[in-house]
């Protein structure tokens, strides 16, 4: 039986034109390549999962003009986990190493992922080395965590900030490979696992292999995709609105009550509606719409909801919600708070009702 290979390693990036998102990044070091002004100390830094190490590698690869796949990359590539070297020591070894010329191609490139793990005597050690390397050394340093990075260091790179892929990125990027593998998606379902990846692809692609063994290659569904990462379903918030629109709170009482059934936790039930009610907010303005970070199938019924609540309620909502969410967890009948914020919200329409009637009686109209 052949070894099975993550998508994450399976379709890592070969080239710069491969790389999702990060075109600011790789437009500028693909320049920096053609016109031989590449800096010979790099500090890549950003999120998880958005291709620091895979830019890197292709860096390393480009300026030796090594082929997609060669061999000979191990003998002038070094990658080095910052982590688990950290010491004085292990900056020495590297030190040393840095000396000799490479035996292939035209240049040593080190690697140093998590540089930020470095102790303050690695740091140290390391300076002088980093500000004028041999003519042959390239050092790629890649960190999530650029604040722990000490300025002398940061002061002797060329920093590049790698941002968190959008969204949309993401699905089309699983939608492209549930094409090659022959998997048959929803548009729903990859959206969604975009959304549960926070911007980092290796973290999609992991949820995607994860849905693909689930299905046995049949296909992934939103469906499966609720289930298995335990996502609350966009259709509880809409029916939790319209039941709070008839101003009788039984109807959001119930719902509830079947989320909490399914093992939703209170909290996340009350935040997803908070963000729910954004969304409703953003989908009343159309020059606003691109915001909603939703299918195109799903921002059609946001528009449909937005049309039926008003500016000032859905305020009012959000602001209970908010109010809900931060007494939450301080709170000793947690139930009872959320439960309460829904009855506040089906009946605040009736203070909006009553401050128009008191504002048109016909005493209010004599003081006028």
């Amino acid at each position: 039986m052949e070894s099975y290979v993550v998508s994450a390693r399976k379709y890592r990036p070969l080239g710069f034109d491969e790389v999702v998102g990060q075109e600011h990044i790789t437009t500028t070091l693909k320049n920096a390549i053609d016109n031989q002004k590449l800096a010979q100390a790099l500090l890549f830094c950003g999120p998880r999962g958005v291709g620091k190490t895979t830019c890197a590698r292709i860096v390393a690869r480009l300026i030796n003009g090594f082929e997609e796949k060669a061999e000979v990359n191990s003998l002038n590539i070094f990658e080095l986990d910052a982590a688990s070297n950290n010491s004085v020591d292990d900056i020495r070894n590297l030190i040393d190493q840095v000396r000799y010329p490479p035996q292939f191609g035209k240049y040593k490139v080190y690697i140093i992922d998590e540089v930020h793990m470095l102790s303050n005597a690695a740091f140290n050690a390391f300076l002088k080395t980093l500000e004028e390397p041999p003519p042959y050394a390239i050092f790629i340093l890649a960190t999530t965590e650029k604040h722990k990075v000490i300025p002398t260091i940061l002061s002797r790179c060329q920093i590049f900030d790698f941002n968190r892929i959008q969204i949309q990125d993401i699905s089309r990027q699983l939608k492209k490979i549930a094409d090659r593998e022959n998997v048959k998606t929803e548009e729903e379902a990859l959206h969604l696992i975009a959304q549960k990846a926070d911007g980092a692809l290796r973290d999609a692609l992991s949820i995607f292999d994860l849905m693909v063994t689930f299905s046995s290659g049949k296909g992934v569904t939103f469906q499966q995709v609720l289930a298995n990462l335990h996502i609350l379903d966009y259709d509880y918030y809409f029916k939790v609105v319209d039941s709070l629109l008839t101003q009788q709170h039984a109807g959001a009482l119930l719902l509830l009550d079947e989320i909490l059934r399914k093992g939703f936790d209170g909290h996340h039930f009350i935040v997803g509606l908070g963000a729910h009610l954004r969304d409703l907010l953003v989908a009343k303005d159309e020059r606003t719409v691109y915001l909603l970070e939703v299918p195109d199938t799903i921002k059609k019924k946001y528009a449909e909801q937005a049309r039926q609540v008003s500016d000032s309620l859905l305020l009012s909502w959000l602001n209970i919600s908010s109010q809900c969410d931060i007494n939450y967890k301080s709170s000793k009948n947690q139930r009872l708070t959320v439960e309460l914020a829904l009855m506040k919200m089906a009946h605040v329409q009736h203070l909006f009702q009553g401050q128009v009637l008191t504002a048109s009686s016909p005493e209010a109209v004599k003081k006028k």
